[in-house]
């Protein structure tokens, strides 16, 4: 036998694509050449598997050797090919049958005397290899994170050995069954711990059910930070597909699945985070913070403290959920459909329209500030409400607030009408936002009116819409009317203060 094919799965991003490792074995110069697109970690996995391969025991054929890791044109990165150039390497040399391993997918790094260790990305490609009605080989510190792709046969292996056992016919391996803890999440911040500020609560709900980006601004020390961290916990639990694209990106990342499995993402990146850091990116691209928080929340503390420039990129993927950064020779696509929610100061020193501090900054001081948000972004935050300092009587009293729990049963309430409409109001369609609030000629005459003196946008137009129909939804209400206009209007105050200074962009 010279030739021997091997199958195992590329890494890139969520993407899992088939790649086929042929081993040819020529007469020649001793030596093994690899071909097709292979990166540094790669290339080195030459001297891993030749050790590995002669401390297990085996022999490492002393003829030319030809690996072509194909398709010729896709990039191949990481110690995941370990595993599966040497059993190719094995079949052509005739120690082991090739047809062992024909309905096999195999992935893992070698270690020098053979065992295998844990790779990034096995979930994606364990839903991949399903797709193929295939079985997957993985290292044992990834079957359990394999194995929540139902469907898919896992076969878990901690040394080369068990793997040539196995494919000899000498010791087969049981299917692997996912045996891991998943840990108890720890309760969420309850919205009970909240005193005053009503408003913000009730915007803070009403994001929660209709899934709208919110953005809290007042003095320091209002409770901003307090109430964004809440927001995660009246939010309804993930479903079993949103859990595993959830656990899919952190997969990716090589960060842990099994303590946040079914927990809803909550991210809270610093304000000197670069924009890569925050969309994703590199030479070899990978998820950012967007991703990480898909299905979640991303929390912008200091939002103006941010690089203008970072917060920009941001725009596109408010609207479109997903993520696509391109590269001379490829393309990734990262889902992205986060919730944010992001909290600012009024002022650099934090203290205008506070009664308790005097506020020192000049009129082009707080221009400048507050420059630094640009209207499009703006435009795509559906709630912008003040957070006031609250007086001492309110922060001395000891009556709790509603909490968590009785919040989540109007969110979910809404959310199940709004499911019966296919999307959340944030994410609905045009033409069925305009359909399911129903205004009367009236209302929208009196709305155009509204719009024209506010000088919002056509963006911010349906912003104001989707908000008013959470509250319909809220109310149990089957239509949007006026009153529900006049409070989403409310919530669009930073709007109103930014256009003060001039147009808010297009």
């Amino acid at each position: 036998m010279t030739l021997a094919i091997v199958r195992t799965r590329a890494s890139l991003g969520l993407e899992a694509p088939e790649v086929t490792i042929e081993v040819h074995l020529s007469n020649g110069l001793p030596g093994l050449t690899l071909v097709g697109l292979p990166e540094t970690a790669v290339k080195e996995s030459r001297e891993r598997v030749r050790s590995a391969l002669i401390n297990a025991g085996f022999e490492f054929p002393s003829r030319r050797i030809t690996l072509n890791l194909a398709p010729a044109d896709l990039p191949k990165d990481g110690g995941r090919f370990d595993l599966p150039i040497a059993l190719g390497i094995l079949m052509a040399s005739g120690q082991v049958p090739a047809e062992a391993a024909e309905r096999l997918e195999v992935v893992g790094e070698l270690a020098l005397d053979g065992s295998l260790r844990s790779v990034t990305g096995v979930l994606p490609t364990a839903l991949a290899v399903r797709d193929e009605a295939r079985a997957l080989m993985v290292p044992s510190a990834n079957a359990d994170e394999a194995a929540l792709a139902d469907g898919v046969e896992v076969f878990a292996v901690g040394h080369l050995l068990e793997v040539v056992a196995h494919l000899l016919g000498r010791k087969r391996l049981s299917a692997h069954q996912f045996g891991a803890r998943l840990t108890t999440p720890p309760p969420q911040p309850d919205m009970a711990d909240v005193k005053g500020q009503h408003q913000a609560r009730r915007a803070l709900e009403v994001a929660a059910a209709g899934g709208h980006n919110l953005l809290f601004a007042g003095p320091p020390g209002t409770g901003k930070t307090m109430l964004a961290s809440r927001l995660a916990g009246v939010l309804p639990p993930l479903t079993r597909n949103e859990s595993l694209e959830v656990a899919a990106v952190r997969s990716v990342c090589g960060l842990s699945i099994m303590d946040r499995w079914g927990q809803r993402p909550f991210r809270n990146p610093h304000h000197t985070s670069s924009s890569v850091a925050l969309v994703g990116g590199g030479s070899k691209p990978r998820p950012g913070e967007i991703s990480l928080a898909h299905e979640g929340v991303l929390f912008l503390d200091e939002l103006p403290e941010f690089d203008r420039h970072v917060l920009e990129v941001l725009r596109e993927p408010m609207e479109s959920a997903q993520i696509l950064i391109s590269r001379a020779n490829h393309q990734r696509r990262f889902p992205a459909r986060f919730q944010l929610v992001a909290a600012m100061n009024p002022c650099p020193c934090g203290h205008l329209g506070d009664p308790r501090q005097r506020c020192h900054c000049t009129p082009a001081q707080i221009q400048r500030y507050q420059s630094r948000l640009s209207g499009p972004l703006l435009d795509r935050i559906d709630l912008q409400v003040e957070v006031p300092a609250l007086p001492a009587t309110q922060l001395t009293d000891r009556t709790p607030g509603e909490d968590s729990a009785t919040v989540r049963e109007r969110v979910l309430a809404a959310r199940e009408r709004q499911t019966a409409r296919g999307a959340l109001n944030a994410h609905l369609p045009g033409p069925a936002l305009e359909a399911a609030c129903a205004l009367s000629a009236d209302e929208r005459h009196w709305f155009a009116e509204v719009l024209d003196r506010l000088n919002l946008s056509a963006r911010a137009y349906h912003r104001v819409l989707r908000v008013a129909l959470t509250l319909a939804d809220l109310g149990g209400e089957s239509r949007v009317s006026k009153a529900h206009l006049m409070e989403a209007i409310g919530y669009r105050q930073l709007d109103r203060m930014l256009n003060a200074r001039g147009p808010a962009g297009a």
